[in-house]
């Protein structure tokens, strides 16, 4: 991932003060229950509501979700630094703000916010609803609309289970293994550079930054909502390359969120949405059309799923899957390799299971010997993991078939006996690889219970079989990847795992209040040229579909052009990784290339547009570059993502933009010069 290099640019000492080893050696760390403060928790709590909205209004529009982590640390920091300097000033600063205390924040803000994407507000949740069903052409009685009460409960209930069920692993993880876990390791060095004098005073200008491109962002997305007054209206609609092009999805929506996220993405996700953008929206899809008629009956609406609505959807569904498996298999055959060479390398070892030797301890560093110390310091019991895991587990094998009538308790009883060993395998893929499977594993759900089902009930026992797995896994890999981060910063973890369930009952709350809101506020919510389309409901959908009655719901000849994307998507992976890193990472990703194919290559023009901008960037002055793009994008996504909260109440208390800005084309607008004139 390409946050190893954002994160670089905060975190070592740039030739003055000290560095942060030096000053990792001198810290003074406080027990585990002093890292879990009060004013900790205000701060998460704060951020995960804005983070909540970010992400929500990711998920709704296109599903691309950018690493978030960099701007939790930091906002994090900012906070509570300036909290405790207030108070130091007033002489009543009790306790100093600590690297551990910054980590229980990252955590918890990481944990609560991570919701939004494995609670499934834009996929497979919203996919169970009437209102996708319709798009879908689902006629069964397969749905389940939307209710703030039945949404908090089932997050209550599976939300928790992955936590307990790799608990026991974090010392084989963390210390036996020596996992990377990229993401938290990287998140760790900036953390602990904020609390060297150097870092402190490079994250206050960082934050300076933030909050100009924050203001912006919120500023520019209240003057876009003045001429928003009808369909279609405002700049977000703006024919920026004619009318033709618009009609085709091209044009600059002028959004600050996606040219932040294409700040943040690597180059090679910027240019694969954009190819695949134009590879559907400017060659194929008008090809289609073209058979109409012929492929499929010439009266059907665009949006009807046996015209050309079907093909947008399956073909992207065919290079999700081919790409998802070929991943899937590449990481699960890396965690059998590197667990067969952990074990032989164990074997061939003295035997020493829970303790360093002297041997051992002399070949690692002073910090890697504190570190280790502190991390085995304040253990968590395994009977304490396994109780909490099977006592949930009952809860929610008990309570999840009133919530969904065609997931039986069988079904669930299935799923947690599997549960802890694809927990295991996410959480150490991802620590190999930096990549979480948790929406592959949850597509493989939607496939098995749902093929096991039937067509009685089948599409939402495999949409709610989903949910119980992504939510597993997903939350077993932030886990550990959180316990690298509390390793590498001395955080106990015991203040780990608690900050984590904090976070994760946070979200169980705010993410579903915040997806309420947006569901209450937008009447054109979910529909496919709404504002929030929320498009991965209508493919995780499909897919269930699809699992349930096979290759009849497909349209005609689309089973062949699925098979070719199926094909081509696993064979570009292939070539991309027999290429090796310098070239392969200029092969095209198809996981990217798959998301415009059904909701258009327009934020591909905003992300390239980000993109653009870095890289000119990097050409002017790569340093501050590196130092500074990240607040810079941070600062747009979250201006542009707070500004849906006041959009929202405005929408819910009747309140209406006082313009419509529309662009027309010459032949329209004669024409309504003509009808005015009569």
């Amino acid at each position: 991932m390409d946050e190893d290099r954002v994160e670089s640019g905060f975190s070592r000492d740039e030739g003055e003060g000290k560095g942060e080893e030096e000053i990792l050696e001198r810290q003074q760390v406080p027990s585990w229950r002093n890292q879990l403060t009060m004013r900790a928790f205000v701060a998460s709590f704060v951020l995960s509501i804005m983070f909540s909205f970010i992400l929500m209004k990711l998920n709704l529009t296109t599903g691309i979700i950018p690493s978030l982590n960099v701007s939790a640390g930091l906002l994090g920091f900012f906070f509570l630094k300036t909290w405790t300097k207030l108070l130091q000033k007033s002489g009543l600063l009790k306790h100093p703000f600590t690297s551990q205390e910054n980590t229980v924040i990252q955590t918890c803000v990481v944990a609560s916010s991570g919701i939004a994407f494995s609670g499934g507000f834009g996929s497979y949740l919203f996919g169970m609803s009437e209102r996708i069903a319709k798009q879908s052409e689902d006629n069964s009685d397969g749905f389940k609309n939307p209710s703030l009460g039945w949404i908090v409960g089932f997050l209550f209930v599976v939300s928790f289970l992955g936590l307990f069920s790799v608990l026991p692993l974090r010392k084989i993880m963390v210390i036996d293994f020596k996992l990377t876990y990229p993401s938290g390791t990287a998140t760790a060095h900036l953390i602990n550079s904020f609390h060297t004098p150097q870092g402190a005073k490079q994250a206050k200008k960082q934050v300076k930054v933030l909050g100009k491109f924050f203001s912006f962002s919120f500023l520019w997305g209240f003057f876009q909502w003045f001429f928003t007054a009808g369909d279609d209206c405002g700049f977000v609609n703006f024919p920026t390359f004619g009318i033709t092009a618009y009609k085709n999805k091209f044009y600059f929506d002028f959004s600050a969120t996606y040219v932040g996220v294409g700040m943040i993405c690597p180059y090679i996700i910027n240019i694969s949405v954009l190819l695949g953008g134009i590879l559907s929206w400017g060659l194929m899809w008008p090809l289609i059309e073209k058979r109409r008629g012929d492929w499929y009956p010439a009266d059907l609406p665009t949006s009807n799923m046996h015209g050309l609505q079907g093909y947008k959807v399956f073909i992207a569904i065919a290079m999700i899957l081919g790409d998802g498996l070929y991943n899937f298999f590449k990481v699960f055959s890396r965690t059998i390799t590197g667990l067969f060479r952990q074990v032989r390398a164990n074997q061939a070892l003295p035997v020493e299971n829970q303790t360093i030797t002297h041997d051992v301890s002399e070949r690692l560093s002073y910090d890697d010997q504190r570190r280790t110390e502190m991390f085995l310091k304040d253990q968590i019991p395994i009977w304490f993991s396994v109780a909490g895991y099977v006592t949930i587990a009952v809860i929610s094998t008990v309570l999840l078939p009133h919530i969904f009538r065609d997931l039986k308790w069988y079904y669930i009883l299935v799923i947690y006996i599997f549960a802890p060993t694809l927990a295991f395998c996410n959480a150490y893929g991802c620590g190999l690889t930096d990549w979480s499977l948790a929406s592959t594993y949850g597509k493989l759900a939607i496939f098995t219970i749902g093929a096991w089902a039937g067509s009685h009930g089948g599409v939402l026992a495999g949409l709610a079989a989903c949910g119980v797995m992504m939510n597993i896994v997903s939350t077993a890999s932030d886990l550990m990847q959180d316990f690298k981060t509390g390793y590498l910063t001395l955080a106990s973890p015991r203040s780990m795992f608690i900050s984590q369930v904090i976070g994760t009952t946070m979200g169980c709350i705010i993410s579903p209040c915040v997806f309420w809101l947006f569901f209450e506020a937008f009447d054109d919510f979910g529909l496919p040229d709404s504002q929030y389309p929320a498009p991965f409901a209508v493919v995780y959908r499909n897919m269930a579909i699809l699992g349930v009655q096979g290759f009849s719901a497909l349209p005609k000849n689309c089973l062949s052009l699925c098979y070719g994307f199926f094909a081509a998507a696993i064979l570009i992976n292939f070539i991309k990784d027999m290429m090796g890193k310098k070239w392969g990472s200029l092969v095209p990703l198809p996981m990217a290339m798959a998301i415009p194919f059904y909701i258009g290559p327009y934020f591909a023009i905003d992300m390239c547009t980000g993109s653009l901008i870095l890289f000119v960037w990097e050409r002017l002055n790569k340093a501050r570059a590196d130092a500074f793009a990240p607040a810079v994008a941070s600062g747009l996504i979250c201006g542009d993502g707070i500004w849906t909260l006041p959009s929202s109440i405005l929408s819910l208390a009747g309140v209406k933009p006082p313009i419509c800005m529309k662009f027309l084309s010459r032949a329209t607008n004669a024409k309504v010069n003509t009808f005015l004139g009569s």
